[in-house]
């Protein structure tokens, strides 16, 4: 059985990463990692940015919104990501489709719950289709002034009550319908209202954005064709590795670890998988450092004493969310 040692984890994370070899096109680094986090607006171009030789802001910009080879998408756990527009089917189809029948069912509840209307789940197509229409005779349309002009609807707040009549918190309809209608794979975020730090996005309609819907595949394909490029990137990975990433239950991840025919290696922590065309040891490459902002991290749990050291407290927050990381030879020194 093939052995990985810590430093060829390290080493593989620093090449396969364009972190030690930074590359010349910001598709390329999304493609060889499945995906940049787009959850804070600038994530997306801090990492691009410690990984392709000499990015400038208009060179992501154009990726993304003037002849798209990059989209925002929302996919494995419910997260915002940028991936290349030949990954869509794979991401939309093996993750997002899940979440589509308990987002609606939740959203036709706190219609219903609000005193909106007797018929949540009607309410929802309704102003779903009116949103969809109003973004296509827009070209492009932002939530908070195109939007909720067009439909009215869109203007409703769902608000929750204790027992004794206070208020528990509340929910705007624009924000659900959006995350609804995104979830179904119909709209897309566009260029944002402000700069390239701007969460504030313009919304389009996917057929009109890339020229066709979002494809539809079987969803055990989508798995397969996803984790037939993940371990690449990010293996050796074991099992647990993989559900957390893409947010698969364990049947579902290995369903897809016998289809790709994935190879077990031993690792620092136990059993893993790879590629079977992965197997070949990688070589350390030179000397490197890297700054990456947060949330772009590879899973930490069991990897302290391959990625993290002593750092633990000074990079997570409360929540456990990772912060702004200061990386060496595939480790992190520090935080910024």
């Amino acid at each position: 059985m093939r052995t990985i040692t810590v430093e060829e984890r390290r080493a593989r994370l620093g090449t396969r990463h364009h972190l030690a070899q930074p590359t010349e096109r910001a598709v390329t680094v999304a493609s060889d990692m499945v995906g940049l986090h787009s959850s804070d607006p600038a994530t997306v171009f801090l990492s691009a940015r410690a990984r392709v030789t000499s990015l400038k802001v208009p060179d992501l910009e154009a990726d993304l919104y003037e002849n798209p080879s990059l989209v925002r998408l929302l996919g494995m756990r419910r997260t915002l990501w940028v991936v290349p527009t030949d990954t869509i089917a794979q991401i939309h189809n093996s993750s997002t489709v899940k979440v589509v029948g308990p987002e609606l069912r939740r959203l036709a509840q706190m219609v219903e719950a609000a005193g909106v209307s007797d018929d949540g789940a009607k309410w929802y197509r309704q102003v779903s289709q009116k949103t969809v229409e109003a973004i296509r005779a827009r070209g492009e349309a932002v939530a908070a002034v195109d939007l909720t002009k067009d439909v009215p609807e869109l203007r409703e707040q769902f608000i929750f009550y204790k027992a004794d009549g206070s208020i528990i918190g509340r929910s705007g309809a624009s924000t659900r319908v959006r995350f609804g209608l995104a979830s179904e794979g119909r709209v897309i975020r566009a260029r944002p209202r402000g700069s390239w730090v701007s969460g504030q996005y313009r919304w389009a309609n996917i057929d009109d954005w890339l020229g066709s819907p979002t494809p539809t595949l079987p969803r055990d394909l989508a798995q397969t064709e996803l984790l037939s490029r993940w371990p690449h990137g990010f293996g050796p990975a074991n099992e647990t590795d993989i559900a957390w990433w893409t947010g698969w239950t364990k049947t579902d991840v290995r369903a897809a670890l016998a289809k790709v025919g994935a190879v077990q290696v031993a690792t620092e922590i136990g059993l893993a998988y790879l590629l079977p065309d992965d197997l070949d040891p990688v070589p350390p490459p030179a000397p490197w450092a890297a700054l990456l902002p947060s949330l772009t991290r590879p899973r930490w749990v069991g990897r302290s004493g391959v990625y993290l050291g002593q750092h633990g407290a000074h990079v997570f927050d409360r929540n456990g969310n990772a912060g702004a990381t200061i990386w060496s030879q595939g480790r992190v020194v520090g935080g910024w």
